[in-house]
């Protein structure tokens, strides 16, 4: 499994983010590796943009954001979800593409089992379509903030390239930056958030 290059990450969120659809994430947890295809993302624009963690600067929170492409920023929200995002750009751009949906590839049964669904039957596009359905799957926490994507624990493989089914529009669930079509999905992908 090659992981995506570090070149990857050094540009823009939307750019990025159009070209994280497709790209697999794969998580290690022991013995256990998860993966899936990331089907659904959100890009934020850093001191640019209202709705970004990064726009009023530089903070214990988001200090990932201010750090080099490549890195995971996981936040705690609501007080009961996390969610995670890939840092781009270079260092001090602040940067972020929100994983907002994942198809599970490999490791379902453990994901099942992070999100309580071995006593009741659900269906299995609500395993992870969603950005803190994704997160709580894949057992991503506070402890995975910062952590290199270039690393073992967690990183972004090559899959296929949909550049054709790409659907676009505004972000779902911000108050401010709300015109911005920075969400982008996989179009008629049943694990998109609805």
């Amino acid at each position: 499994m090659k992981k995506l290059p570090r070149s990857f990450y050094f540009r823009s969120a939307p750019l990025v983010a159009k070209d994280l659809l497709g790209k697999i994430l794969v998580r290690r947890i022991g013995q256990t590796t998860l993966s899936g295809k990331i089907v659904e993302v959100e890009a934020y624009l850093g001191k640019k943009d209202p709705a970004s963690h990064a726009y009023r600067g530089k903070t214990r929170r988001n200090e990932v954001m201010f750090g080099e492409g490549g890195h995971l920023y996981v936040y705690f929200t609501y007080g009961m979800h996390f969610c995670a995002n890939v840092v781009t750009g270079k260092k001090d751009v602040s940067e972020a593409v929100l994983i907002r949906a994942i198809e599970p590839l490999d490791g379902i049964e453990l994901m099942k089992r992070n999100r309580g669904f071995l006593k009741d039957v659900r269906l299995l596009y609500t395993l992870t379509n969603g950005p803190a359905k994704f997160c709580e799957a894949f057992g991503i926490k506070r402890e995975e903030n910062g952590t290199d994507l270039r690393g073992d624990k967690i990183f972004l493989i090559e899959g296929e390239s949909p550049k054709s089914i790409i659907g676009t529009s505004t972000r779902i669930g911000i108050t401010r930056g709300k015109e911005k079509k920075w969400r982008f999905f996989l179009k008629g992908n049943e694990w998109v958030s609805k």
